[in-house]
């Protein structure tokens, strides 16, 4: 029986080329569009899943309370951990890492910079890392050894053996490696090149142990199964108010489960992160594949006339409805299942591709058992959806009435397809609409005054010897008439590495705090950044610079400065004037308002030199002199240089990801209505064919018979239009909403997507229409 359906319903689907064809190519973009989405959510669902200890594995954070907000900070303090290794029944384990940062590393003639990061406690015990060489019980036991993932040990020794070799950190350190992991998975938070363990007894640990002010590190603590949290925290909390009197904080404990997907704070509260565009992008990868099934619905049931007869004789014959509708899921089955094989093919081609543009390493593993569970939930999903309706609405007509000619398909077939075509239109006018919103926002965003001219600026990274050398550097770099100015900080112009609590000052409100962000820099600082000074003035590089600082507009509303130029700020054991204000400057986040910035002086050191070229400087020459002159006084060092404007344009990548995923599936789920408003129109104009070739006849004109066959089409576009908008600018309203900076939707915004949509189907109503319009009507009308 099984075999006869299958010959059966391969038969009607080979004959029907045209209907096969239109339907193949709507569900093969529909799974292909499927599985790549769900690639890229199981991927961003699995991060972090490669440990072992996944579930117990949690970071110590801190909601620190100031006035102006709620500040959640991960930055903990040095002895924290030793605190917390003993004494404490649900904590198993307790480690401490740095932030992974590049550092220049040297073995003979290769100098290299990879991702460092340096670890207290017993790393390898609580995080999964696969050895290929070593011993992870001991790999970190002696002062002064490193670890290194296999990419990294294959960069610096080719095909040697790493082991016991030795390296060179930033011309100063050297250490021993002592083990070989593999490559951590592209889905693991914690990322590295190179892991290292500090030295406990060194002067510079044993200065940090006695600091319980300075949060710089990160902590996470294994704990036991089903622990207490909240007795966790309190915990946490009585050990650092032992040693710190600091009450604006709380503490709590972040488990890893939350670390990628919830890794959003707002006030003190998660406030989500990448589950919202796993949400999102879920969400379209089951309208796609239910725009495809659609499609195929609205065409089985257009064409239920021509499979009338057949359903007739069949009952005649004995066939049961069960029977039936069988034989027709039978049909969406084989539909299915041969568009899911070209579906396979299509992702196997372009996943390379895909992998680039969302900046993951993902794979087709054809022998994963969970691929095929999702392929097999899609494919049952696919054919039971789009087989479902036809075949109940095919499988129930009357023989009687078929046979004797007296069979139409009346409003109970076309009813519920004008609601799916409504459906489809109104997804099609939510995906354009949200497609031009979030284009809007980023483009809204961009064009934001920063507060300084980001174009012309070039970021070096520096060292101790460019420290050293920098009055020589910065007197050749303008003595070339390529370089306008010259400035070092403590930070990138693009970054924020330092915040703390408000200096005090006289005047100051009491119990005020206010969390403020801060850099240090040196001379000619608004000058090289192209900011502007509101009052008073730059730093000038004199001594009496040492005991001065500026602030930014913001710092001074926050603190309610009326005469701000002046005032004497207390930090610790520092007292500084204020003798500048600068316009306030976008350095984090271009969403976010602009925090509260207190710029200091230091002439000694830094992180980074910035330099502006004088206008009409081509940046290629530029940057030749800069590497000249670098490696002319730092020859040891490895010369890196950075284009502000570009890495400024890096804090929109996410979104700019998001809005380019959100354009080709919108796109394509919007050709997929297309596809099957064409197969549809094709399918109304052939039922109404003899009536095109009388209309010929008494006169009507290709441009009327076109608005006859549209109207019924463009009917159902402006009740979808109307369903759509306030669907729309709800939704979107609410994304919208979860940035402080943002647009605001326009109402003719809307307009310009109901034009669109009423162009699409004239144009795709038009070019079916004409091929019976134009025809001779002799040929409609001679077997009449």
């Amino acid at each position: 029986m099984i075999k006869n359906y299958l010959k059966i319903a391969w038969r009607n689907l080979s004959r029907n080329k045209g209907f096969s064809i239109t339907n193949l190519l709507g569900l093969t973009i529909g799974i292909t569009c499927t599985i790549f989405i769900f690639l890229w959510v199981n991927d961003e669902l699995t991060y972090d899943k490669s440990n072992a200890n996944y579930n117990s594995i949690y970071q110590v954070m801190a909601n620190r309370d100031f006035k102006n907000n709620i500040f959640t900070d991960p930055n903990m303090v040095f002895p924290l951990q030793k605190a917390l290794e003993n004494g404490y029944p649900q904590i198993k384990n307790v480690v401490m890492s740095s932030y992974s940062s590049p550092q220049l590393f040297a073995v003979g003639d290769v100098k290299l910079k990879k991702n460092l990061v340096t670890v207290g406690g017993r790393y390898f015990d609580m995080f999964t890392c696969k050895f290929i060489k070593g011993n992870p019980s001991n790999a970190l036991a002696e002062p002064n050894t490193i670890v290194l993932t296999q990419s990294a040990a294959k960069a610096f020794f080719g095909s040697a053996d790493p082991i016991n070799k030795v390296l060179k950190i930033n011309n100063d350190q050297q250490v021993k490696v002592t083990a070989i992991i593999a490559d951590l998975p592209g889905n693991s938070t914690r990322q590295f090149d190179c892991i290292t363990a500090y030295n406990f007894s060194d002067p510079q640990s044993q200065r940090n142990m006695k600091e319980w002010n300075n949060s710089s590190w990160m902590v996470y603590i294994q704990t036991i199964p089903n622990p207490k949290i909240p007795q966790l925290e309190k915990d946490i909390t009585s050990v650092m108010f032992q040693h710190n009197h600091d009450k604006i904080s709380t503490y709590f404990t972040f488990p890893m489960s939350k670390w990628h997907l919830y890794s959003d704070f707002k006030d003190g509260k998660n406030a989500g992160g990448p589950i919202e565009y796993i949400r999102l992008f879920t969400i379209i990868a089951i309208i796609i594949l239910l725009i495809a099934c659609v499609n195929f619905m609205n065409l089985s049931t257009a064409r239920s006339e021509k499979r009338a007869k057949e359903v007739g004789i069949r009952k005649t014959l004995g066939s049961d409805k069960k029977q039936l509708v069988l034989q027709f899921f039978f049909e969406s089955m084989i539909l299915v299942l041969t568009a899911f094989v070209f579906s396979v093919v299509v992702v196997y081609l372009l996943l390379p591709s895909f992998n680039l543009m969302v900046s993951k390493q993902m794979s087709l593993n054809l022998a994963d058992p969970f691929f095929w569970i999702g392929s097999l939930v899609i494919i049952i999903f696919t054919g039971a959806v789009s087989g479902s309706y036809p075949a109940l609405y095919l499988s129930s007509f009357n023989p009687v009435k078929v046979l004797k000619g007296t069979f139409a398909v009346g409003k109970n077939a076309v009813l519920p397809r004008r609601i799916l075509v409504v459906g489809q239109f109104v997804i099609s006018i939510f995906l354009i609409a949200a497609t031009i919103i979030i284009y809007q926002q980023i483009q809204h965003v961009k064009d934001r005054d920063l507060g300084y001219n980001p174009n012309n600026l070039i970021m070096v990274p520096s060292t101790p010897s460019t420290d050293k050398s920098y009055g020589a550097i910065k007197a050749d770099l303008l003595k070339s008439g390529l370089i306008k100015s010259v400035v070092r900080t403590s930070s990138p112009i693009t970054q924020i590495w330092w915040r703390s609590p408000a200096p005090a000052w006289d005047g100051m409100p009491p119990n005020s705090q206010i969390i403020m962000s801060g850099i240090a820099t040196d001379a000619e600082f608004t000058k090289t950044m192209g900011i502007k000074i509101l009052l008073g003035r730059d730093f000038t590089g004199t001594p009496a610079d040492s005991s001065s600082m500026m602030l930014n507009k913001a710092a001074v509303d926050a603190m309610q400065l009326k005469k701000p130029v002046g005032t004497l700020m207390r930090y610790g054991h520092r007292t500084s004037t204020v003798i500048g204000v600068i316009d306030n400057v976008v350095i984090t986040s271009p969403y976010e308002p602009v925090d509260p910035l207190m710029i200091f002086y230091n002439a000694n050191n830094s992180n980074y030199i910035t330099v502006r070229l004088n206008d009409g400087t081509q940046p290629q020459k530029a940057i030749a002199l800069l590497k000249k002159i670098y490696s002319q006084y730092t020859p040891a060092d490895i010369f890196e240089y950075q284009f502000v404007d570009q890495e400024f344009g890096k804090k929109f990548a996410a979104e700019e990801l998001i809005g380019h995923l959100t354009d080709i599936f919108a796109g394509l789920a919007i050709f997929i209505c297309c596809i099957g408003l064409a197969g549809l129109a094709s399918f109304t104009i052939e039922k109404r064919f003899r009536e095109i070739g009388i209309r010929k006849v008494l006169g009507a004109t290709v441009r009327q018979l076109l608005v006859l066959i549209a109207a019924e089409f463009l009917k159902l576009v402006l009740i979808a239009f109307v369903i759509a908008v306030p669907i729309t600018w709800w939704l979107m309203h609410n994304w919208l909403q979860k940035y402080p900076y943002h647009v605001s939707i326009s109402i003719w915004m809307f307009g310009v997507v109901g034009v669109i949509i009423l162009l699409l189907t004239m144009i795709v109503v038009s070019i079916n229409t004409l091929t019976a319009a134009t025809t001779n009507p002799v040929d409609s009308l001679r077997s009449e």
